[in-house]
């Protein structure tokens, strides 16, 4: 059955879109964040500036795109290392977390460690956190634990406090490169064992008095 003509121009629109996501993305890892620029970003795709206000209000709603865009790639990545045991399903998502951040030190800088002031238009933070593939593999695998009785305790307060410990490690790996940490992965899986033996030993209470859906 053809397609409506509405139907050509939605998908149309989400192909430019997407086009225009995948420049953002090699524009961050070549320039970083001071080299994203709305200007920049036409130019990369060949549209004019007010092209891409079609798509994107400002800066910040391309610091989204993009950041979703890396939780949905991150998410598909640990999905593609299932591991029998729950904790060692566990660490894959450190691993392949670090290997983002440490391979992708521009991107990770731009889309982890810059300021996000405000959601994008008709849209709000906790929709986006509850939308968020990354978040949703790691609180399934913190799950897993909990129900072996590897863990114990409130399994989104664990993800976060992994997640904490995660992007501290990366950071520091990333931000002080000359510091003595050693090999970075070792560094990393030192971390994460740490976390995972002090977290075995507790049993983490819910981070919030009220219950927040996972």
């Amino acid at each position: 059955m053809p397609l409506s003509a509405q139907t050509r121009r939605e998908k149309q629109k989400a192909e430019l879109r997407s086009e225009l996501v995948d420049a953002a993305h090699k524009l961050v890892q070549q320039e970083g964040y001071d080299g994203l620029t709305i200007r920049k970003l036409a130019k990369r795709v060949g549209y004019a500036p007010m092209s891409v206000y079609s798509y994107f209000a400002d800066k910040q709603d391309i610091l989204f795109a993009l950041a979703e865009d890396a939780f949905k790639t991150l998410a598909k990545r640990i999905e593609d290392h299932p591991a029998d045991d729950p904790i060692e399903a566990l660490q894959v998502v450190m691993t392949e977390y670090a290997a983002f951040g440490l391979g992708n030190p521009n991107e990770y800088r731009t889309i982890f460690m810059t300021e996000k002031v405000k959601p994008p238009e008709g849209r709000t933070f906790a929709e986006m956190q509850e939308g968020n593939p990354l978040m949703k593999v790691l609180i399934d695998r913190v799950e897993a634990c909990v129900a072996a009785g590897k863990l114990n305790g409130d399994p989104r307060a664990i993800a976060t406090m992994l997640c904490a410990v995660g992007h501290g490690t990366i950071s520091l790996l990333i931000t002080f490169p000359f510091y003595p940490f050693g090999d970075q992965q070792a560094f990393v899986k030192r971390m994460c064992d740490f976390t995972l033996a002090a977290l075995a030993t507790q049993d983490v209470p819910p981070l919030t008095e009220t219950p927040v859906n996972c």
